[in-house]
């Protein structure tokens, strides 16, 4: 589910919690709502209100953790593609198929916005992106070292395409996780509770009314943020692919 889309729900949700509790106000006899009550009121609402804080907070956390470790990785598969890059140069030009195999995996996975999948879409096969790195390890076991420089070489760039391997199934499982659902749910119900208790409380003047609808945009804002960050690969809030850029500039050179 989009983040726009989770965002704009949490707002309708919100707002017709708000409505609600108007509505409701104006139908309970005055009894119900004298200083006592809302005495009362006040103090569930406090209660509610403190754990909405604390679950916000967390997902807020996790979200941002899951922000950063994206950048981590990026920077992380931008560094061993171009170690993996130099190390095939040094071995010779016996290497420039599988160089040359290397370039064209980044640059498929940047035209894709560095996303990935678990199968194609139209084959049900394995990805393309672990295909291809595939190949370039075949390569590199094809080799026939012809000194000890070389071997030492060819063991070098085995074991940092098998990093780069590692990396593409990491993406993949972190791409499943996205948002505890559950846990959001449980969230929103608790600020839809909190509103409809706004609106029981609150006269229905326009002042009041702009209020509630501005603190309903501003929480479904963060809401909408808290999705966008927890998928660091695709949305507003993405993971910078620069270091990539930068380092497909420089494969294939001498």
């Amino acid at each position: 589910m989009g983040s726009l889309l989770v965002g704009g729900l949490v707002f309708v949700f919100l707002s017709m919690a708000t409505s609600i509790g108007l509505v409701v106000r104006g139908r309970l006899p005055d009894h119900h709502l004298n200083a006592e009550s809302k005495d009362v009121i006040r103090l569930a609402t406090a209660v509610v209100g403190t754990l909405s804080a604390l679950a916000l907070g967390l997902l807020i956390a996790s979200a941002k953790s899951s922000h950063d470790n994206a950048e981590v990785e990026m920077r992380t598969a931008a560094a061993r593609v171009l170690l993996l890059d130099r190390v095939m140069a040094q071995y010779g030009p016996e290497t420039d198929k599988a160089r040359q195999l290397l370039r064209e995996l980044i640059e498929k996975r940047l035209s894709r916005g560095w996303t990935a999948e678990t199968t194609d879409e139209t084959s049900g096969n394995a990805p393309g992106e672990y295909q291809d790195i595939e190949a370039v390890q075949a390569d590199l076991r094809s080799l026939a070292p012809r000194d000890a420089v070389q071997h030492s070489l060819q063991a070098r760039a085995q074991e940092v395409s098998g990093m780069l391997a590692e990396t593409h199934w990491l993406l993949v499982e972190s791409g499943k996780e996205g948002l505890p659902w559950a846990f959001l749910t449980v969230l929103v119900c608790w600020l839809s509770l909190l509103f409809a208790t706004f609106g029981l409380q609150a006269p229905a003047n326009p002042t009041v009314l702009s209020i509630l609808l501005v603190c309903a945009l501003s929480v479904a804002g963060v809401i909408f943020l808290v999705s966008d960050m927890a998928n660091p690969y695709v949305g507003l809030i993405r993971v910078s692919d620069a270091p990539l850029q930068s380092a497909i500039e420089r494969l294939g050179k001498p």
